[in-house]
């Protein structure tokens, strides 16, 4: 083991420790019990944990105490990032599916996609919305740095947009971060155009743009639009201001192309450059549809990079995912939104935990699973109770309540 490293994991644990608040102890025991805890039936099991060391219904009451500031977090989270490249940040929301909590205040229909083919992608629960750092360029690592409910009076959009311009104020540098087609639209991106940071987001294809007026001819009102640019009508596509073609391993030949200076109906005045990826040697009777990207932003990278920048923004899903699965972020079922939003905010902790503790552990695979050189966040999950063994808790120890059998019984005796 690196000494650095876990003196680095025991510092941030300790540092969060302190900023937790009401319930931290049970908190922490309640995380570590995560941790080390592959699959549970129902969230009370996590009090079984050898490292949970108090009884089942401090799971509950701490939850109620205590509420993590996101805020805080955050700024510990953002002091683990490295500063020798530009810091890519990555956007999305999910759903929480609660149907059968009638009783839960603040339940939304949110978008969530069912397994059965003609079934309607939505559900009721509550929405949260993530920005996270993707640290590196291939792999499912997502850090979040804010995770956060969506209330019912307000939208992904708006949230989305707040919670951007919360972490640029605290990155020392300017970032890029990256969005799905339901933020390529008009909305995001004039919430966003104050806000110091790049954005790289995808575009449905039935959106439509607008190029530049032409020139003013000094009668009548000036054109604030230019010609239509229609994604999924290649007869409005005028000549792309650059082209380039190049040879991926995994899917072979692709051109990408660039439209500078387009713009949204309801945002004339925010120019935006346009991107299509398509792959060149798909099946000509049933080819593949474009990959449609709009860039916003200072520098603009090389445009052969465009289309890997973009897809860093799946690990968000590997994310969500991983939550659900090895977490357990939608095992509990919790009576209030404030004890929802407690315990969702230390997913995020979880997760920056297991980042750090990744040069710490060894591969440990399960006897049908096959080694990994480079380790998953659930890999390294597998090996977090040896790691915690080391380096221990900043929790400290219950005390009962209530006087001991002894004292009691000398007592009792003397009298």
């Amino acid at each position: 083991m690196t000494m650095t490293t876990i003196d680095q994991l025991k510092q941030f644990r300790q540092g969060v420790y302190t900023i937790l608040g009401n319930g931290r102890d049970a908190l922490f025991d309640l995380m570590d019990a995560v941790l080390i805890t592959r699959g549970v039936k129902s969230f009370v099991e996590l009090s079984l944990s050898p490292v949970f060391r108090r009884k089942w219904s401090s799971i509950y009451e701490c939850l109620s105490d205590s509420k993590p500031a996101p805020e805080k977090l955050m700024e510990s989270y953002i002091k683990q990032i490295p500063h020798t490249q530009q810091i890519v940040l990555a956007g999305d929301h999910t759903a929480w599916s609660r149907l059968e909590a009638v009783t839960l205040k603040e339940r939304t229909y949110e978008h969530q996609a069912q397994a059965m083919s003609g079934s309607k992608p939505v559900t009721l629960g509550q929405g949260y919305s993530t920005i996270a750092w993707i640290p590196e360029v291939e792999g499912s690592w997502a850090l979040p740095l804010l995770h956060e409910r969506i209330t019912s009076f307000t939208n992904p959009i708006e949230k989305a947009a707040s919670q951007l311009k919360q972490v640029c104020e605290k990155l020392p540098t300017r970032p890029l971060s990256l969005w799905d087609a339901e933020y390529g639209c008009a909305s995001f991106v004039k919430q966003t155009a104050d806000i110091a940071a790049d954005k790289l987001f995808r575009l449905r294809s039935n959106r439509l743009l607008y190029g530049e007026p032409r020139a003013y001819t000094g009668v009548g009102r000036p054109r604030i639009h230019g010609a239509k640019f229609k994604l999924n009508d290649s007869e409005t596509w005028w000549k792309a201001d650059s082209f380039v073609e190049v040879k991926d391993p995994k899917l072979g030949w692709l051109r990408l192309r660039l439209w500078l200076n387009l713009h949204f109906q309801q945002s004339a005045k925010i120019k935006m450059h346009l991107i299509q990826v398509q792959r060149l040697n798909e099946d000509a009777a049933n080819p593949a549809k474009p990959l449609w990207l709009v860039w916003l932003g200072l520098s603009m990278p090389q445009l052969s990079q465009f289309w890997q920048l973009y897809l860093r923004r799946f690990a968000v899903d590997h994310w969500y995912r991983f939550a659900s699965q090895r977490l357990h972020w939608t095992v509990p079922k919790l009576n209030t939104p404030q004890q929802c939003e407690s315990w969702s905010d230390l997913l995020p902790l979880m997760t920056w935990q297991l980042w750090l503790a990744r040069d710490i552990v060894t591969d440990n695979p399960l006897p049908w699973q096959q080694p990994q050189a480079k380790l998953t966040p659930g890999r390294v999950a597998q090996a977090m109770g040896g790691v915690l063994g080391v380096i221990g808790t900043p929790a400290v120890v219950p005390k009962p309540r209530g006087k001991s059998p002894g004292l009691g019984y000398w007592q009792t005796t003397t009298a």
